[in-house]
């Protein structure tokens, strides 16, 4: 069994080979949740990729949203990714410095979201890429041309809390939980300001980390490894399906994981826990 989009996932050697490729770009996702107290912004300067642009997932977002990280405008979005020198026409290559890539997903579907197509995930982040001994830089960042981007908004690949609540109802599509097993259980501390704790009704946990070989520097699983983990917790990949967490990033690792299997639609709720767990309308189990 072999992914139906392996185009969506590169290796280290790959980007090695082409880092210097006059149409390749490499974006750095690299995120911290605020209460781990680190900046990502300071991780980028001590050690990148050569040649990679910062990509901002808390500040390239909908400002007046009170919600973490929702998607921007497409106006915004096009705004501060040409300043970052990614637009039409390159092959761009997106990396954490997580090895489980949660953040990099996030960047990667939020692309798709805005109809780009032509990025890929760096198997192994920046981790295994270190762990090679290839070349890193630091430091300030040399300024790069800007480059149009033409935005295409991909509404299939999108949820909102009034579309999670008539699924409840209709169950047209799967719901599949990225958190822990002890947050999805309701057991766990959320990150985010929220009154409630649990899930959503008849969704399924898959923590987003479980399709992650540690052992092999962090890379994504095999395709029959991580199909098998999809089916035993009661997910279809290829059929309909959303993908939650606590904000909307570890989200985009399953409907990523779920892309590299075949289904180019496997959307995100994009308020996820952050929004379900503070609204008064929303049920949980």
């Amino acid at each position: 069994m072999t992914f139906k989009n392996p185009h969506a996932l590169v290796d280290t050697q790959w980007l090695a080979d082409h880092l210097d490729a006059p149409d390749v770009r490499v974006i750095d996702a690299t995120y911290f949740l605020p209460v781990e107290g680190k900046t990502a912004r300071d991780a980028y300067m001590e050690t990148r990729i050569p040649g990679a642009q910062f990509f901002d997932v808390d500040d390239i977002a909908d400002e007046k949203s009170p919600l973490p990280h929702m998607v921007p405008s497409a106006e915004k979005f096009s705004s501060r990714v040409r300043k970052l020198g990614l637009g039409d026409g390159v092959r761009m290559v997106v990396y954490d410095s997580r090895n489980s890539c949660c953040a990099a997903a996030r960047v990667w579907w939020t692309f798709r979201y805005f109809g780009y197509e032509d990025i890929a995930v760096l198997d192994g982040g920046l981790g295994k890429w270190i762990a090679e001994g290839r070349r890193v830089e630091e430091g300030p960042v040399e300024p790069v041309q800007e480059r149009h981007f033409t935005p295409r908004i991909n509404h299939f690949i999108i949820r909102d809390k009034q579309k999670m609540l008539n699924n409840i109802e209709r169950k047209r599509e799967q719901v599949v939980d990225a958190r822990s097993a002890e947050r999805y259980r309701g057991e766990g501390t959320e990150p985010w300001n929220v009154h409630k704790v649990g899930r959503i009704p008849n969704s399924h946990n898959v923590p987003f980390d479980s399709l992650i070989d540690v052992e092999n520097g962090g890379t994504f699983k095999t395709a029959k490894e991580i199909s098998s983990i999809f089916e035993k917790a009661g997910i279809d990949p290829r059929k309909p399906m959303v993908a939650s967490c606590g904000s909307g990033v570890t989200a985009s690792v399953l409907a990523f994981a779920a892309y590299l299997l075949g289904n180019k639609d496997a959307a995100v709720y994009d308020g996820s826990w952050a929004e379900w767990g503070s609204s008064d309308d929303t049920p949980v189990e």
